[in-house]
């Protein structure tokens, strides 16, 4: 499945962090803003179960989350997204996964792995900012699906139909929720209009 969260706040805040001019602190705080507009949606459909609890005026049947949440991060882009997501689903656990791709074999290879140990019986939040060729977010989840994980949602907050596309063949069991689909991606591999490349304008490296 998926979905483009196509919510008019998102869409403001997303039009400012696209602006060439917009500085690291403005990019940072309107994606942080975005990550919890969306983990409001992805977790629309999280699966709860029944308590019986005591209000100060009667019992009554409450409903409470019935699995675990885990949050992925790929290191670095993604740290963008998690603590927005953490305000709203804050006894989420978090994972953390680190990756490069070889230059002369494009292989992908792992450098850093970090998970709680639930992945099986968890919903596993992936978190990947930009979604340009579909390249490392596919081979990270499945770096997560050998972990054990089944339940996997992808939230990135730029996407490009080339991305989706591979996505949706290697991983078709796996939902994609983006703030936008954008138009495609130009020779070297960035999409178009974009923002740019997202590590960088979090952490203020260029």
């Amino acid at each position: 499945m998926l979905e483009v969260l196509n919510h008019p706040l998102i869409t403001h805040k997303l039009t400012l962090m696209r602006r060439k001019e917009c500085n690291t602190k403005d990019f940072r705080e309107n994606l942080d803003e975005i990550a919890e507009l969306m983990a409001y949606e992805v977790c629309r459909d999280l699966p709860v179960r029944a308590v019986d609890i005591e209000t100060p005026m009667s019992p009554t049947t409450g409903f409470e989350l019935s699995k675990e949440v885990v949050i992925v991060p790929i290191l670095r882009a993604g740290i963008g997204l998690l603590d927005g997501i953490r305000r709203l689903v804050p006894t989420a656990k978090v994972g953390f996964i680190g990756m490069y791709r070889d230059e002369e074999t494009l292989e992908p290879h792992e450098y850093f792995a970090k998970f709680p140990k639930n992945l099986y019986d968890a919903v596993v939040l992936f978190v990947y900012t930009i979604l340009a060729t579909g390249g490392s977010a596919i081979d990270a989840i499945n770096m997560i699906k050998e972990r054990g994980a089944k339940t996997i949602k992808l939230i990135c907050l730029v996407g490009a139909p080339e991305g989706v596309k591979a996505m949706q063949k290697a991983h078709p069991d796996v939902d994609i929720y983006l703030a936008a689909l954008d138009d495609h991606l130009n020779e070297i591999g960035y999409i178009v209009p974009g923002l740019g490349d997202a590590g960088d304008r979090i952490f203020g490296t260029k």
